[in-house]
């Protein structure tokens, strides 16, 4: 299956606040796994009154670096893309430390109720204790010493999922919405497929320059990569689609095949996918299950009226 160009190409620099734009710094977390690439990316904006984006995880490594980088500067804002535990906790440390005010779309919520019996394989990956000070709305733009910061929703890999246009650049921090090493991982009850392709086609509509990913390195050319990235999602779909007309009726063996050249270590994530995709399916009519779609649900071909 056809696949967008990925760029593995990545030197975390951990520890150091590496320039990736006119007035904008990175630092990644050494906190390196199968679903984080090299680690976690930080930014900050600005010159003497700065914003941090995704502060990270509570980690006392980052929490030094990131202290160190900010010496001297007045820290105004904290941005965070959404609440996973590797993007979210250390928000209240850099607060405390700073006086900083936070700001995010709202606190971690799931895109659906869990069904009868479920239980959500991310609640521990999930900052449940995350509180914004500030909950941006789409649209709203938080102007300090020299920047400016305009939140653009993007549920799907999150319910509470934001990136931040940085005003008069064309840069864009997408969070773990699009990324330049692998595909965003969406994982029912807290993702949604649907809430996912929405979001991209609200992306590619705004021809940001740059994208600035929560994990890896920039996105150079955002328009290309996004349309891939989509067309990379339909083409799961068809394949999922191929499988249960061929007799296929529960998302392992869907899995096997689907996700054959994939490292087994991800195939937990991926099952998590085939549910979102069903999700999607079986809303739109295109397949059918008994009750709600379910990791351990079996499926069918839609019977058309």
């Amino acid at each position: 299956m056809a696949s967008p160009e990925f760029n593995l190409a990545f030197e975390p620099s951990y520890g150091q606040a590496v320039p990736v734009a006119p007035g904008v710094q990175r630092i990644t977390v050494h906190n390196p796994s199968a679903f984080t690439f090299h680690g976690t990316n930080s930014y900050i904006v600005g010159h003497g009154s700065v914003a941090v984006i995704d502060p990270g995880p509570e980690d006392e490594g980052h929490f030094q670096a990131l202290t160190a980088a900010l010496a001297g500067r007045e820290v105004t804002h904290i941005f965070v893309s959404h609440t996973h535990r590797d993007h979210s906790p250390l928000s209240r440390r850099v607060q405390a430390a700073t006086g900083a005010q936070i700001v995010a779309q709202g606190p971690h919520r799931a895109a659906r109720p869990l069904h009868q019996g479920e239980i959500n394989p991310f609640a521990e990956s999930s900052d449940l204790d995350f509180r914004p000070d500030i909950a941006i709305e789409d649209g709203d733009t938080i102007e300090g010493d020299g920047w400016s910061l305009t939140g653009v929703l993007t549920p799907g890999h999150t319910a509470n999922h934001a990136a931040f246009a940085l005003e008069g650049t064309g840069i864009l921090f997408s969070g773990d919405h699009v990324m330049g090493w692998a595909t965003s991982i969406v994982a029912p009850p807290d993702g949604s497929m649907s809430d996912y392709m929405t979001s991209l086609d609200k992306l590619i509509e705004r021809h940001d320059r740059i994208l600035l990913p929560g994990h890896g390195g920039p996105v150079r050319k955002p328009i290309s990569f996004m349309r891939a990235l989509k067309t990379h999602r339909r083409m799961r779909e068809r394949a999922l689609l191929d499988r249960i007309h061929a007799g296929d009726r529960n998302i392992a063996d869907m899995v096997k095949v689907i996700y054959r050249e994939t490292d087994p270590r991800l195939h937990g994530a991926a099952a998590l996918s085939v549910l979102a995709h069903i999700e999607d399916l079986v809303e739109r009519g295109e397949i059918e299950t008994d009750g709600p779609p379910a990791l351990l649900g079996s499926y069918r071909p839609a019977t058309r009226r």
